[in-house]
């Protein structure tokens, strides 16, 4: 359906043509629904925590600051919290602009819900405008053929605007189609392909990570926004994250499911983030 021919071999390899929703077969790789029942206990005893039936706006509030940081920090501005939390001007240099434009898709996820799942490509459009809104006529619309890619920190090598275009419409059609993979499946491949396309000339990261995180919410496994998962992909660090990816853009089973894997750790640190300020929450200490 669109997806890269690495992609497409996983799939029959995972189903020998068997079924018509290629994300599912994904949740068949090896160790894939050890990471999905992991995640699911991780995320539920967040949600079970006292401070989350009284406070939970405030958890929520706490967790998107994080994610922002977090995700600002892998785009290569990895500023401490209570600097993002200070700051104000966001416009002075490149690394405030990255945390700007990260706050900013944090908060614009949130609105972007209800299109996703009928129009994926819209919102993906949204979340570019929104982090590069001062970038002239290449902001908000995937990159035509000749165009630069400003994104340093991911050197794989770049498909063309003819593919890309390709396998952006074949990953809205997945998603339009819906289906049956966990949300963690789904989540994944949504973030690796965006970074593995890098559709915009720029926020590329940003964005994936943006994506990644409407679909762990929209799905309902996280549905008031409380496990970041930006926050485990910072707290993992950057040589894991690439080395992960790079196993996703492979397209072997094991490269796609250890970037799975990598992803669902990613999603438990974010709610471990998250229990630790339950915790200071309800000992008054934040």
């Amino acid at each position: 359906m669109g997806l890269g021919s690495g992609m497409r071999r996983v799939v029959l390899m995972s189903t020998a043509g068997a079924t018509a929703d290629p994300l599912a077969a994904l949740g068949a790789l090896p160790g894939v629904a050890d990471s999905v029942e992991s995640v699911r206990k991780a995320v539920d005893r967040v949600y079970g925590h006292r401070v989350m039936r009284r406070r939970s706006n405030a958890i929520t509030s706490e967790a998107a600051l994080r994610g922002a940081r977090g995700s600002a920090a892998l785009s290569g501005a990895d500023w401490a919290l209570e600097e993002v939390r200070r700051r104000t001007d966001f416009s002075v240099d490149d690394e405030a602009r990255a945390v700007g434009a990260a706050l900013r898709l944090t908060a614009e996820a949130g609105q972007l819900l209800s299109i996703w799942r009928q129009s994926p490509l819209r919102v993906l459009a949204r979340l570019h405008l929104v982090a590069a809104a001062d970038q002239g006529d290449q902001v908000g619309r995937p990159r035509k053929e000749g165009e630069r890619v400003d994104e340093p920190l991911v050197g794989l090598p770049l498909p063309s605007a003819t593919e890309t275009h390709g396998r952006l419409d074949g990953l809205a059609g997945l998603i339009i189609a819906g289906g049956s993979a966990p949300a963690l499946v789904t989540a994944a491949v949504v973030h690796g392909e965006l970074l593995a396309l890098r559709p915009f000339t720029s926020h590329n990261g940003l964005v994936a990570r943006a994506a990644e995180r409407i679909v762990l919410v929209g799905s309902g496994l996280d549905p008031k926004s409380v496990c970041a998962a930006e926050v485990g992909h910072a707290e993992l660090g950057r040589d894991a994250y690439l080395e992960a990816l790079g196993g996703y853009v492979s397209g072997t089973p094991m490269g796609v499911a250890a970037w799975i894997a990598h992803c669902g750790r990613a999603v438990e640190l974010g709610a471990r983030e998250s229990m630790a300020v339950c915790e200071a929450l309800q000992r008054g200490a934040a």
